[in-house]
């Protein structure tokens, strides 16, 4: 069985989209009228944002410590992420540093957290 996708519930997809398409290196390949956009990336895995709007009572909430993560080759990698989000509408919280057996950090965008690390060996 293969995951396919991810459907993450925003409240601006526009913002979404521009910061995924900047920062994580998806492309948005279908905007339905910035209700609902679909993404990919170069492993061709879909993310699809969802408005908030189109929920019955317009909220956003993930359980703590919900998170999506993004692997990198290495800790060079992780930096140019965390340098690329200083701009960004994020939260970065702290820098990069090591966590658990790996490096790298966590940020928010919204009610979402991401994490951003190098694989672990």
């Amino acid at each position: 069985m293969i995951l396919n996708h991810i459907n993450l519930v925003v409240a601006s997809v526009p913002k979404a989209v521009a910061l995924f398409e900047k920062c994580f290196g998806f492309k948005c390949i279908e905007n339905r009228k910035d209700a609902l956009a679909v993404c990919t990336n170069e492993a061709n895995f879909v993310l699809i944002f969802w408005s908030s709007k189109l929920n019955k009572t317009d909220t956003v909430s993930y359980p703590e410590n919900f998170h999506i993560g993004f692997y990198q080759p290495d800790q060079e990698a992780v930096l140019r992420v965390y340098n690329k989000l200083k701009d960004q509408e994020v939260n970065l919280g702290s820098a990069p540093q090591k966590l658990r057996n790996t490096f790298g950090f966590y940020c928010h965008f919204e009610n979402i957290m991401i994490e951003i690390s190098v694989m672990p060996s």
